[in-house]
């Protein structure tokens, strides 16, 4: 079990991981919602306007913008490196030092010490270091701090932004209240601990620009914002060369799954609705979330990663709806055209909010059995989907990109699979496919909860461990509600 101390003294054999500052972290006295003490982040200064931090009548502090960035960005593109051997990694058999097979169920070769099987990474007795080992390390940590970053600022902000009356009428109390900051204060100390196994160069935090305007568009773009954060580690840790990154990072996550089930418990969704959390690769989370960035600091590190073009799905279910599946067929139901952008929740009629019918209400609850799904095998999907070459994330500096040629399949990234329907192309840009049917195991359904989809030009086969293969092959990138 590790100490403070002892903790600490291993960090310190590597002093450059202490050069970044921690964040700063004060008592706000003037708390709200009967909490007995109030955290709140003060957000470090940004590049671009001076924008305060100011306490709000309920007590909770946040930027007072939240907006698009206004100006002209001096670079573009992702970071790249000295130089790019191939235009995709080739496809190789097994690797060939895989052979171990264990037929008998019993060790089969000498303990290196008593009650200690052979084999396992990091068990030879060398002193654990804390700090990223590659090149691939530094980005997939550095793009997981960009995560943590805004998840910070995202749970403050909701809390700043809306009254209590607000909160009161979408179903959450005090206590709820006291929750989501106890989980923004879980993000400043992941924030403090990728920092810190990053060094002097780990990004800061930016001022960011949300689409939500009333509370239940704020927890839904909440749950969604903790799904590609969640995804995105899980599609990189294990490909992480240091393994006490891997360890600490694994930790971290954890938190992160706890926060999207509470969450999608809070938007009046079940908890869990998976057998298996899926993993996604890098550049598909840094799709996401870049778009949600509006101004970064001067000199702000930049990512490695690329931003494919956005797939809209045009008649997503609305999970404000008693009967989700009765949206607007052109993309009205969804508040903005980014990738993880909430359902609209102002609609005249069918609304579930404040129903308190079993199987159609759809307020804060432990669970919710649902009497219509959210989706459905044979549903049809419509869509459309953006060009390459648009300026988006922070600063507008990165340009949207693909390397596939004309899109004829929808993959489908959940649980174990990736499962590829046929597209059908309508017009420019548009087209539809219908949601697939099956089974992982037993009567777990394929496609569940809230997954990316994409558009791609192959249906190339990939495994979890290998699902950044298809990257070459993607046309868009979307995030659809199933359920």
């Amino acid at each position: 079990m590790f100490t403070r101390s002892s903790f600490a003294a291993l960090l310190a054999a590597a002093p450059a991981i202490l050069a970044a500052p921690a964040p700063q972290l004060t008592q706000d006295p003037s708390a709200s919602f009967g909490l007995d003490s109030q955290v709140s982040y003060q957000p470090q200064s940004t590049a671009g306007p001076d924008y305060p931090v100011v306490v709000l009548e309920n007590g909770y502090t946040s930027a007072t913008y939240h907006g698009p960035y206004t100006g002209t960005p001096t670079t573009t593109g992702a970071v790249n490196g000295p130089t790019t051997l191939a235009a995709s990694i080739p496809i190789l058999p097994p690797n060939p030092t895989a052979t171990y097979y264990n037929a008998e169920g019993v060790p089969q070769q000498a303990f290196p010490a008593p009650y200690t099987p052979k084999g396992g990474l990091g068990t030879n007795g060398t002193q654990p270091r804390y700090m990223v080992e590659s090149d691939f390390d530094f980005e997939s940590i550095a793009l997981g701090l960009y995560q943590e970053w805004i998840e910070l600022d995202l749970f403050h902000d909701g809390l700043a932004r809306f009254t209590t009356e607000e909160f009161e009428a979408a179903g959450l109390t005090a206590e709820y209240l006291s929750l989501i900051e106890f989980m923004a204060d879980q993000e400043s100390g992941h924030a403090t601990l990728l920092t810190n196994m990053l060094g002097q160069a780990a990004p800061k935090e930016c001022v960011y620009d949300y689409p939500y305007s009333t509370v239940r568009e704020w927890l839904d773009f909440m749950q969604r914002v903790t799904r590609f954060g969640e995804s995105g580690v899980w599609g990189f840790i294990n490909h992480l060369d240091s393994r006490e990154v891997a360890q600490l990072l694994a930790q971290s996550i954890a938190t992160e799954a706890r926060q999207q089930m509470i969450f999608r418990q809070m938007s009046g969704l079940t908890p869990m609705d998976v057998w298996f959390e899926n993993g996604w690769p890098q550049s598909w989370g840094w799709s996401m979330l870049s778009q949600y960035i509006s101004y970064c600091p001067e000199n702000q590190t930049r990512l490695a990663w690329q931003n494919f073009p956005t797939l809209h799905i045009l008649n997503n279910a609305n999970i404000n709806r008693y009967s989700p599946n009765d949206t607007a067929q052109d993309g009205s139901e969804t508040v903005g055209s980014r990738i993880a952008d909430p359902s609209v929740s102002n609609i005249t009629s069918g609304s579930c909010e404040n129903l308190n019918v079993t199987g159609y209400g759809c307020g804060p609850s432990v669970a919710h059995n649902k009497s219509e799904p959210l989706s459905f095998p044979g549903k049809q999907v419509l869509f459309e989907w953006d060009a390459p070459g648009l300026a988006v994330g922070p600063n507008n500096s990165y340009v949207t990109s693909t390397s596939a040629g004309a899109p004829a399949f929808v993959a489908w990234s959940q649980q174990l699979n990736l499962t590829y329907t046929p597209l059908t192309v309508t017009g420019n840009n548009s087209g539809y496919t219908f949601q697939p049917e099956g089974f992982v195991y037993g009567n777990d359904g394929i496609i569940n909860g809230t997954m990316a989809v994409l558009l791609t030009d192959t249906d190339l086969f990939v495994t979890p461990f290998n699902v950044s293969m298809i990257n070459p092959h993607v046309v868009a990138i979307g995030l659809y509600q199933a359920g």
